[in-house]
């Protein structure tokens, strides 16, 4: 029962939601005191379902977050996820009728493209007239 350390008497367990301010924020992520006192990470890749480039388009200093706890390492170090609270946006689905409308808008575009070529071919074979020297 005692694996994870802490300093507080909370034990903190992998899957409980937490509230904490966050205190530093690294090109790799955001460091987090959370209520109990402890310090927690969480991962740039653990900030949102979308791309983030930069933490601090995401969090400030000082914000108050709510995140889940993903990981506690041999050292005790807690790991948070704040995109695992969120909604994750579900694709949009691609039908049939949506790529059959691709693929002949391709083929169409594709026909033209050779017509087009075949033309300034047979032009090109013959079929300008040449001026005569004057």
């Amino acid at each position: 029962m005692g694996e994870e350390k802490t300093t507080d008497a909370t034990v903190v367990s992998i899957g409980d939601v937490l509230s904490g301010t966050v205190e530093h924020i690294a090109p790799y992520g955001a460091f987090v005191r959370l209520d109990n006192g402890q310090k927690a990470m969480v991962h740039i890749s653990e900030l949102s379902y979308n791309f983030v480039k930069n933490v601090g388009d995401v969090l400030t200093l000082s914000q108050q977050v709510t995140a889940k706890v993903i990981k506690i390492d041999d050292k005790g170090r807690i790991d948070l996820s704040i995109k695992a609270l969120q909604m994750k946006e579900p694709r949009p689905v691609r039908r049939e009728e949506d790529f059959e409308k691709k693929l002949t808008s391709f083929m169409k575009q594709s026909d033209e493209k050779i017509a087009d070529l075949n033309s300034k071919v047979r032009d090109s074979r013959g079929g300008k007239k040449r001026s005569g020297k004057k």
